[in-house]
């Protein structure tokens, strides 16, 4: 696809979602490729041949930020995109120094602009409505991202250029480049830390020391595929916390497990209480552990029933 035609993708043409996925590499706003996935919503796809795809102006789009040490090809994210797409089409990416895509960690710092890569290549698609659903890492990731990109808000909002390369399943390949504006519309946070820095839980001092320390970026690297960066934050990035109350009026979804071994329950108790009465909704889940492998099916059917409810609202 041109360049010219991909501008007039979201102003005038009526773009239909396809039966099959997307593979892409995105560049970042600071020039990181990042590889990523766009599957179609399997509603209605039992249609008969032949019949007209639904256009993607009509249907909403999920994407989802992983947790540290995740990548689009891991178990639990795989599961997560299989059943958001019951409900909405879905985009999967991989943050910078995960899995196949270039740079490295910075731990929710940089991985901001990785998320606004793919929330841009979304509305290149033709998606109107966009939903980031973000864990652990990912949830305070969507949470900055939902403050600094912002609908129609010309301090915070920014359009960015997405040049992709994409490999569609059908083995055709190409290159052409598009901009899309970057904000989502909703957003939800599964198991996000409120602060940063947190070092009050044995797995977060672990994971600190992985991050820290030389001896812990070696297994990160090799034991978690992994590769982080080794400068420290400068300057250090607007905290979770500080971000939820610039999200409104997008909604805003926390959820957190009440046996969460990394963030214990103060963390979304402090992020709700930041979002102010009415700005988010709680969920404070049962016997849930961590982010996307804590979060089962049931859970996760009920996170793309609000997000699309909150879409429709």
């Amino acid at each position: 696809m041109s360049s010219a035609s991909e501008g007039r993708f979201l102003s005038s043409s009526v773009p239909l979602l396809t039966r099959v996925p997307r593979f892409a590499t995105l560049l970042t706003d600071d020039g990181v490729p990042v590889e990523a996935v766009y599957e179609p919503c399997t509603a209605g796809f039992g249609a008969p041949a032949g019949a007209r795809a639904e256009p993607a102006a009509d249907t909403p789009v999920i994407v989802v930020a992983h947790g540290f040490t995740g990548s689009v090809d891991r178990p639990a994210v795989r599961r997560a995109a299989r059943v958001f797409s019951q409900r909405a089409a879905v985009i999967t990416f991989s943050f910078r120094g995960h899995g196949r895509s270039g740079g490295r960690s910075t731990v929710g710092d940089r991985e901001v602009l990785d998320l606004a890569a793919a929330v841009a290549w979304a509305r290149t698609l033709g998606h109107h409505r966009v939903v980031t659903v973000g864990f652990s890492m990912g949830g305070s990731v969507v949470l900055r991202h939902g403050a600094l990109y912002t609908d129609g808000s010309e301090a915070r909002d920014a359009a960015v250029r997405v040049p992709v390369r994409e490999r569609r399943t059908e083995a055709h390949s190409g290159a052409h480049s598009g901009a899309g504006v970057a904000h989502s519309d909703a957003v939800v946070a599964v198991s996000s830390p409120a602060r940063w820095y947190y070092r009050g839980t044995a797995p977060m001092r672990r994971l600190h020391w992985v991050v820290t320390r030389p001896s812990g970026r070696l297994v990160g690297r090799y034991g978690f595929r992994t590769r982080i960066a080794t400068e420290d934050w400068d300057p250090v990035p607007l905290s979770p916390v500080a971000a939820v109350p610039l999200i409104a009026p997008a909604p805003l979804l926390l959820v957190h497990g009440d046996r969460d071994p990394y963030f214990p329950l103060d963390h979304p108790r402090m992020l709700a209480g930041a979002a102010g009465e009415g700005g988010a909704e709680l969920w404070l889940e049962q016997g849930m552990g961590h982010a996307e492998n804590a979060a089962d099916d049931a859970l996760l059917g009920r996170i793309a029933d609000w997000a699309t409810g909150a879409l429709s609202a």
